[in-house]
């Protein structure tokens, strides 16, 4: 899976947010904690808040704030407000994908891998990373010495 820059602005301006919830904060100061471009970052929050997400305010007091809980709204979600589904192939669902012949499992390999990215990310929510405290399942994960190593 390759994470778009989108995506991982998208996840950490989230998180922010997350940390000073129910308080709103500041583009600028989003932008700044997590250096993030800020014409980039406007256009994130854009589709966030179509996406109901987040909702802004505005006024001195103003800014960005979650539109629920940190602990509701899940990694997936933020990933799937700004990029589409979690897992496609082509840009095709991975159930749609037609393959025949000898390849016919691998669309049965491509349902695994969504099923296993929605896993770790519809697990873990904006509270979690917010606050260190990632679900065991995605510890466990991290605790192999193969999930370090690039391939």
């Amino acid at each position: 899976m390759k994470v778009s820059a989108k995506a991982d602005y998208a996840l950490r301006a989230t998180v922010e947010l997350a940390a000073v919830f129910p308080d709103a904060m500041k583009s600028d100061r989003i932008s700044q904690a997590q250096g993030i471009p800020h014409k980039f970052l406007e256009n994130i929050m854009l589709e966030l808040k179509h996406a109901d997400l987040i909702q802004t305010q505005r006024g001195a007091e103003g800014g960005y704030r979650l539109a629920r809980p940190p602990d509701a709204i899940t990694l997936a979600a933020i990933i799937r407000a700004v990029e589409g589904p979690l897992a496609a192939v082509r840009g095709v669902r991975p159930e749609h994908v037609a393959c025949v012949g000898t390849a016919e499992s691998l669309r049965d390999v491509w349902i695994a891998v969504r099923a296993n990215l929605r896993a770790v990310l519809e697990s873990v929510t904006l509270a979690d990373v917010a606050h260190h405290q990632l679900p065991e399942s995605v510890v466990q994960l991290t605790r192999d010495p193969a999930a370090w190593t690039p391939h």
